[in-house]
């Protein structure tokens, strides 16, 4: 009875969501004949270009967006601070400054300097430059772009989880010094720890080094995990889709098992036992490639190309509203996306976990293989 009125529950609410957008996209549309677009996306060329700038980092924090009755486009949200390291040294403003263009035609004055924001990049305007002027390419021709070290919205992400990840977890420990059975959420992590030490890092690295990489492969597996399940939120975080973000992740792995490293792993790689001695040289580039660029190269694309796709897919998945409207109607068209998006983000929910245990599988797997006993096969 009561998996019956859960059921009943959910597609009445399924229902009125479904009602409530197809109305709001007919009375966007009515509006739109009568007054100025003011920013809407609704061709599929504006579609693709809003698609490719919402994953990317941004140097503002922009919860949503709408237009006004006057046909203004207003954002919500809050700024950031913008850091730069200029010709004149550092400078300092907040990135509403830009008043969120980003084609470079509002000119943010500091200190005697100019700067643009083309493309979520900061450029620095030559001497004498007025505006930014581009060539075919649409490359700026008189501006340079600066060292920015500025606060963006995926710096914000790494760091709001890693403070909750240091939060709870410093619970934890306190809970394990005073009392043998964790309590409260504390009994939710607990099993998530002992799977990362049981089933990852013990039969990877053994049992007789797998407790100095334990707190490292946590780390990670809840880092990438958490921001990724964020990432599906309407927050909007696709840090876990920069690519800076997991090359970061994939060289403190890289570093971790070189500098681990044993004796006889680096001669195995180097000079190969058992093998002619000039196939050795052949097979220690091999070897050092493998170690050195394909292994991080593999952790950091396989992240980063999943968790990009992901969000290309379910934010397609929502504009089908949008470009299918006049073949399916308003209502079709909507109904059609909500449908298709649901499921997908069930199954980006999946990735999300199926992503941080890959990463954290294969760290794993490569420190195992760094500290593994080579004089033991002789």
């Amino acid at each position: 009875m009561k998996i019956a009125q859960k059921t009943i529950k959910f597609f009445l609410l399924f229902v009125l969501a479904l009602f409530s957008a197809a109305n709001f996209a007919a009375i966007s549309e009515k509006k739109q004949d009568n007054q100025n677009d003011g920013g809407r996306v609704k061709t599929k060329e504006e579609v693709e270009a809003y698609i490719l700038h919402h994953i990317k980092d941004s140097h503002d924090f922009s919860l949503f967006s709408y237009t006004s009755d006057e046909g203004e486009r207003k954002h919500v949200g809050f700024p950031l601070p913008i850091i730069l390291w200029t010709s004149e040294g550092l400078i300092t403003f907040m990135s509403s400054e830009f008043h969120h263009n980003d084609d470079g035609h509002v000119i943010v004055g500091k200190s005697g300097l100019k700067f643009v924001k083309i493309h979520s990049k900061i450029y620095e305007l030559d001497e004498g430059a007025s505006k930014v002027t581009f060539d075919e390419t649409h490359h700026a021709k008189n501006a340079h772009k600066v060292l920015d070290f500025s606060i963006t919205k995926s710096v914000v992400g790494v760091l709001l989880i890693g403070l909750l990840i240091l939060f709870w977890f410093s619970s934890l420990a306190k809970q394990y010094k005073s009392k043998k059975i964790p309590t409260g959420f504390a009994r939710v992590l607990e099993p998530l720890v002992i799977y990362v030490r049981d089933e990852i890092a013990r039969p990877n690295i053994g049992e007789k080094h797998y407790r100095r990489f334990t707190g490292y492969l946590l780390t990670v597996f809840f880092f990438i995990w958490l921001l990724n399940l964020v990432g599906l939120t309407p927050l909007g975080f696709n840090v876990t889709g920069q690519l800076a973000v997991t090359t970061c992740l994939a060289i403190f792995t890289l570093v971790i098992y070189s500098v681990s490293g044993t004796k006889g792993y680096w001669m195995h790689m180097i000079w190969m036992p058992g093998v002619p001695v000039l196939i050795r040289p052949v097979l220690a580039i091999i070897e050092l490639a493998g170690a050195l660029l394909i292994k991080p190269f593999s952790l950091l694309v396989r992240l980063f190309a999943n968790i990009s796709a992901g969000h290309i897919v379910v934010m397609s998945l929502i504009a089908i509203m949008f470009t299918l409207k006049e073949s399916l109607g308003v209502f079709g068209a909507t109904g059609l996306s909500l449908v298709l998006s649901f499921f997908i983000t069930l199954i980006e929910v999946l990735v999300a976990f199926l992503q941080a245990y890959i990463f954290t599988m294969l760290s794993a797997l490569f420190i195992g293989m760094a500290l593994e006993d080579h004089a033991e096969h002789h």
